[in-house]
């Protein structure tokens, strides 16, 4: 299904028509800069992934949508300073688009989504004014997880990765036994870095497995919380006390919840 490409321009004139007006009557919209916006936008962008997570097209419409009024919102102040206009970031994002994939706008080949995003990366590295070694571009803020799991992707890139993926769990065994030996030597700045090192690897095996360790976690929690809650809430209704259990009782509820599919 192609876009309407006429129907989305009159949709995205309208927003930015608001968007002026906002910007020029609204109290609170006129004194946001891009300083006080951060925050939010990082909120957004966290809702959005909420969003999908929980497989809502409803939700992520609604999330997309408060995620654009932050992009025109940011291209309007961007505007207002003469650093940048809305109709030049979408300028520059549609050249990057096409230098990327040359695959399709050029005369090179790439025909599996690995051989795209090697060409992605080294594409990248050429850049004028571009990222100027291969892990410069993952940002310095996100969350743990994540960074390991785009810069181990970045890496692989440009060809610093195992030949069978399968060679992964030697890495990991090999983590677990440091890990196990510096929780026998009771050295805790050598224990959390070995910790490290074993969650790094079995981040790397999420990868190689085509598995996103952030995603999976996330729904490993709603689990959690699903079962945690069957738990609290049979406690309630027989009117004890959850610290008055054991744990093999509240290992019996949990399994009710387990076969209740929860």
């Amino acid at each position: 299904m192609k876009t309407d490409i006429d129907k989305a321009l009159a949709s995205f004139r309208h927003l930015l028509e608001i968007m002026d007006e906002l910007r020029e009557k609204c109290p609170w919209d006129k004194e946001q800069t891009f300083e006080s916006l951060r925050t939010l936008t990082i909120e957004e962008t966290y809702e959005l992934a909420d969003a999908i997570a929980k497989e809502s097209p409803v939700a992520i419409k609604k999330e997309l949508g408060d995620l654009l009024l932050h992009i025109v919102f940011y291209a309007k102040i961007g505007s207002e300073t003469g650093d940048f206009t809305v109709d030049q970031v979408i300028d520059a994002l549609s050249e990057k688009l096409i230098y990327r994939h040359p695959h399709i706008f050029g005369e090179n080949t790439a025909n599996t989504p690995q051989e795209v995003k090697e060409q992605w990366e080294k594409l990248k590295l050429k850049e004028k004014g571009g990222n100027k070694t291969v892990l410069s571009g993952v940002p310095a803020a996100l969350p743990a997880m994540i960074k390991a799991h785009r810069m181990q992707d970045k890496a692989r890139g440009v060809g610093f990765d195992w030949k069978e993926r399968e060679q992964v769990w030697d890495k990991v065994n090999e983590e677990l036994d440091e890990l196990k030996n510096e929780i026998i030597n009771a050295d805790t700045k050598k224990t959390e870095a070995e910790f490290g090192d074993f969650l790094f690897s079995i981040i790397n095996a999420a990868r190689l497995y085509n598995i996103n360790p952030e995603n999976a976690l996330e729904k490993t929690n709603a689990k959690f919380i699903r079962r945690f809650n069957y738990l609290e809430e049979q406690t309630i209704k027989k009117g004890i006390d959850l610290k008055q259990l054991s744990l093999d009782e509240m290992n019996s509820i949990w399994d009710e919840a387990k076969a209740k599919g929860l």
